[in-house]
C-alpha cells in the first residue's frame, strides 16, 4: 500500500512538473465562466426625481452576484451603452448618461471578458424597457404596459468572464404556433444538440422563434434553458403584434416578455449586431425599390425587410469605438439576400447595402433566417434578382442562412422520433447550426440535421428519367386550382420506380447521381468514386455567378422531392370528434386534410447547393457502389455510399402472386 501512495505522489509532481496544474487552472476558470450567474439588473427609483431628459448610472463588478451596485463593488470602465440609437462608454468608474427618449430599449453591450446576468432560463437581463404610457392601445399579448417616469438610475451588472473560444447553436425559424410545435421542437432540434454533447456556451435564436402566438414565450425560453447556455433572440416576421398600428409599437409584446427587438454584445473576440430588419406595417418609406407598392396600395397590412434609421445610426455609432480588429456578426432574421426567394421583394433587406458600407474593411458574417433555407453564400457570389440590392456586385462577406428547426413548417410525415420529417425548401432537414469562434476572429460552420447523425451531410439519389415524368406529372397538378383539379394526384410515391435500380434506357436517357450538400457553398468540392474507380469530379447545378434560379425536374433533388411529393401524414383521421387531429393542423388556423396523400407546399425544385455527375451509359450488369467524398471549406471530409444496380429489365417489386398460385402441392396449376 505504501509504495502504491508514492506512485502516486511520484505521478503527481511529474504532472505538476509537465504543466498539468495550469491545466487544471484554466479548466476551474473555464467552468466558472461557464457557470450559471442569475440575476437582474438595479433599477433605482427615487420619488423626488426631476430631471427626466438624462438617464444615468454605473456599469459594475458584481463580485458578490445579486445584481445589486453594493458599496464595495467598482465600476467597469470603457463599456458600452445604449438608448437604441446613441451609443456612449463608461468613464473610468463606470458611470455612463444618455438622452431619455419617449420610447427606447435602454441597454448594455455586454463587453469582451464579461458577463451579463441571466434570468433562470438563461435569458439576458441586460435591458430595461421605457414607454412612459405603454403601448398606444390594448394588444392581444399585453404589449408594453405603462413604464411611468424614467428611474433615476440603472446600473447594469457584470461578471468576469474568461471565454475566448468558443461555440454558439445558431437556430432558425422554431416558428412553434402551438405548444405541439414545441414539442416538437424540443424532442428534436433540442434533443439533437444535447446527443451531440454540444455544450454550447450561447444559444442564437434568428428570429421567428414564435409562430404569432407571443403567450408562448415563457415555456418557449423554459425549453431551450435545458442548454444551460445565454438565449440570444432576434425579432422576426412572426414575433410581432400583428394588432400594431406602427412599427414603433410591433415590438412591445416581445419587449415585455423578452427583451429588446434589437441590440448587441461581445464574446471573445466577436461583436454580435442583433438587428430587428422587420418593418411592420410597411409604409410609404419602403416603396423606394421596385415592388414595394403593398406597403401602400392595399387594405391588409404587410411587412417588408428594412432596417430603421435608428438601428443604423445605432450601428455607426457603436462601430465608431469598436476596434477594426474585432470581427462583426450581423444577427438578422430576414436574410440580406437569398437565393431561394430572390425574386420576392419582402425576403430580402431593402438597404443592406448601408449595413455593408458600416463594415468595409472588417472580417464579417452576415448569420439569417426566415426562407427556411439553409444557404451558405461565400463572398462574391451573385445571383440575377440581386441587383436592386447589390448592383452588378457579389457579395462582400459570407451570409449563412440558418436553415429552421421547424423545418417546412412541421409538414411532411413523421419520422421515427415522432416529430414530421419537414425537409426544407432545397431539401435540407430541419436542424440547427453549429458555429465555433477562435480568440484570433476566425470562425467555422457546421449544419447538423435533427437525429440524422453525426457524419451526415448530404441526401444522396439518383435523377433518372422515370423521376423526372414522375415529378413533373405531379407538379403539374399540384400547380392547379385546388378547387378544379382531381381532388386524388394522379401518381403517389408507389408509382416511382426504384431510383437506384437502372436499365439501359435510364443510362441511355440521362440518369445523374445527385447529392444534396445540406450547408454546402461554392468553395465546397464533390467527387465521386464508382466501384474504387478514379474519383470524379461532380458538378454544382448553380454556379452562383450572376444566373437565375435554375427550376424544374433537372434541378430537383430526388432525395427530397419524393418525400415531399407524397405524404401520407395528410391521411390521418379518427372517431374522436376532434376536428384539428383530423390531417393535421397548419400555421396559424390551416387545417389540412384528412384527404388521400399528396404534396406539401414546400418542394425542393431548386437547389443552390446540389451537385450532380451523369452515369457512363455502358455500366456493367450487376450491383455497383458509388463513394461520394464532401470536402468543405474548412478542410473536413464527409464521406458516403449510394449502392445501385443496373438490370437488363426492371424486376416485378411486389411479390410474385401469379408465381406462387402456378403450383399446388407440387403440381402446376392449369398447365398448358
Amino acid at each position: 500500500m505504501k509504495k502504491l501512495q508514492c506512485l502516486a505522489m511520484i505521478s503527481m509532481w511529474l504532472l505538476l512538473l509537465n504543466g498539468c496544474e495550469s491545466i487544471t487552472i484554466t479548466t476551474a476558470a473555464s467552468e466558472r465562466s461557464r457557470a450559471p450567474y442569475f440575476a437582474g439588473i438595479d433599477v433605482i427609483r427615487d420619488s423626488d426625481r426631476t430631471n427626466s431628459t438624462q438617464i444615468s448610472g454605473r456599469v459594475f463588478h458584481d463580485t458578490n452576484g445579486n445584481g445589486k451596485l453594493d458599496n464595495d463593488e467598482t465600476g467597469i470602465p470603457n463599456v458600452a451603452v445604449s438608448n437604441g440609437m446613441d451609443v456612449t462608454r463608461t468613464d473610468a468608474k463606470g458611470a455612463y448618461q444618455l438622452a431619455v427618449r419617449d420610447d427606447m430599449s435602454l441597454f448594455v453591450i455586454q463587453p469582451s471578458g464579461w458577463k451579463v446576468p441571466t434570468n433562470k432560463d438563461f435569458v439576458p437581463q441586460f435591458s430595461y424597457q421605457h414607454k412612459p404610457k405603454g403601448s398606444p392601445k390594448l394588444l392581444r399579448y399585453g404589449g408594453l404596459p405603462p413604464t411611468g417616469k424614467i428611474p433615476s438610475s440603472i446600473n447594469f451588472p457584470l461578471k468576469k468572464s474568461g471565454i475566448t473560444d468558443f461555440s454558439c447553436a445558431v437556430i432558425g425559424d422554431i416558428q412553434a404556433y402551438g405548444n405541439q410545435d414545441i414539442s416538437y421542437f424540443r424532442d428534436s432540434t433540442l434533443d439533437d444538440i444535447l446527443d451531440r454533447q454540444a455544450n454550447p456556451d450561447c444559444v442564437i435564436a434568428v428570429g421567428d422563434v414564435m409562430g404569432d402566438d407571443l403567450d408562448l414565450i415563457p415555456r418557449m425560453t423554459s425549453v431551450i434553458s435545458t442548454l444551460k447556455a445565454p438565449q440570444w433572440w432576434t425579432h422576426g416576421n412572426h414575433d410581432f403584434d400583428f394588432d400594431a398600428d406602427f412599427d414603433a409599437d410591433s415590438a412591445d409584446s416581445w419587449r415585455n416578455l423578452w427583451g429588446p427587438a434589437y441590440y448587441a454584445f461581445e464574446q471573445g473576440q466577436f461583436l454580435f449586431i442583433v438587428l430587428d430588419n422587420v418593418v411592420y406595417p410597411c409604409v410609404a418609406e419602403d416603396t423606394q425599390l421596385p415592388g414595394r407598392s403593398f406597403c401602400v396600395d392595399q387594405v391588409t397590412k404587410r411587412y417588408n425587410g428594412r432596417v430603421t434609421e435608428e438601428q443604423l445610426e445605432f450601428v455607426r455609432q457603436l462601430l465608431a469605438t469598436t476596434p477594426k480588429d474585432k470581427t462583426i456578426v450581423y444577427v438578422h432574421h430576414i436574410p440580406f439576400v437569398s437565393f431561394y426567394y430572390q425574386s420576392v421583394p419582402e425576403h430580402k433587406t431593402d438597404n443592406a447595402k448601408a449595413l455593408y458600407a458600416l463594415v468595409d474593411g472588417r472580417n464579417v458574417l452576415s448569420i439569417s433566417g426566415h426562407t427556411h433555407t439553409i444557404e451558405n453564400l461565400a463572398p462574391g457570389d451573385h445571383f440575377e434578382d440581386w441587383k436592386d440590392i447589390l448592383g452588378e456586385e457579389g457579395l462582400p462577406f459570407r451570409h449563412i442562412v440558418a436553415g429552421a428547426a421547424s423545418g417546412s413548417w412541421y409538414q411532411g410525415d413523421l419520422d421515427i422520433h415522432g416529430t414530421p420529417m419537414a425537409l426544407q425548401g432545397m431539401g435540407s432537414p430541419k436542424g440547427w447550426l453549429e458555429l465555433n469562434f477562435d480568440a484570433q476572429g476566425n470562425y467555422s460552420e457546421a449544419y447538423f440535421g435533427a437525429n440524422y447523425g453525426e457524419n451526415r451531410a448530404a441526401w444522396l439519389s439518383m435523377s433518372t428519367p422515370g423521376f423526372r415524368d414522375w415529378f413533373n406529372e405531379l407538379m403539374q397538378w399540384r400547380n392547379q386550382s385546388p378547387e378544379t383539379r382531381d381532388p386524388i394526384p394522379p401518381l403517389s410515391i408507389n408509382d416511382l420506380p426504384d431510383v437506384k435500380i437502372l436499365t439501359d434506357t435510364d443510362l441511355t436517357g440521362g440518369t445523374y447521381l445527385t447529392a444534396n450538400v445540406w450547408a454546402g457553398s461554392t468553395d465546397t468540392e464533390v467527387a465521386v468514386s464508382i466501384n474504387g474507380e478514379k474519383s470524379q469530379r461532380m458538378i454544382r447545378t448553380q454556379e452562383a455567378n450572376g444566373e437565375a434560379a435554375k427550376i424544374g425536374a433537372d434541378y430537383a433533388d430526388p432525395f427530397s422531392a419524393q418525400r415531399q411529393l407524397s405524404v401520407a401524414r395528410i391521411a390521418l383521421q379518427s372517431r374522436s370528434g376532434k376536428e384539428g387531429n383530423q390531417g393535421y393542423q397548419l400555421f396559424r388556423d390551416l387545417q389540412v386534410g384528412p384527404a388521400v396523400p399528396q404534396p406539401q407546399f414546400a418542394i425542393a425544385d431548386r437547389n443552390m447547393h446540389l451537385w450532380t455527375f451523369k452515369l457512363p451509359d455502358d455500366l456493367s450488369i450487376g450491383s455497383h457502389i458509388a463513394e461520394i467524398t464532401i470536402t468543405d471549406r474548412h478542410g473536413r471530409t464527409y464521406i458516403d455510399n449510394l449502392i445501385f444496380e443496373v438490370r437488363q429489365q426492371r424486376p416485378e417489386m411486389r411479390f410474385r402472386l401469379d408465381k406462387w398460385n402456378a403450383f399446388d402441392n407440387g403440381s402446376p396449376v392449369n398447365p398448358q
